[in-house]
């Protein structure tokens, strides 16, 4: 029973030392890693996989395009 309470309590100050910018300050916050919100990636062109897979299934591929355009 002993380690039950002691494995909880070190779990618990754990999580309290890992929250603490976001418990005990105003307007706290988890940082945000997301590599779509580092300036530094943006400058050189790098988004997220989930971004640019969704770009690219906004893009209309060459065929679509084909059939839709007056040259045929």
């Amino acid at each position: 029973m002993k380690i039950v309470i002691f494995g909880f309590a070190l779990l618990l100050i754990a999580v309290l030392l890992m929250g603490v910018r976001v418990f005990f300050t105003k307007k706290g916050e988890f940082p945000n890693t997301h590599i779509g919100a580092s300036k530094a990636m943006q400058d050189r062109g790098i988004h997220c996989a989930t971004s640019q897979d969704r770009e690219w299934s906004r893009k209309e591929s060459p065929v679509e395009q084909l059939l839709k355009s007056d040259k045929l």
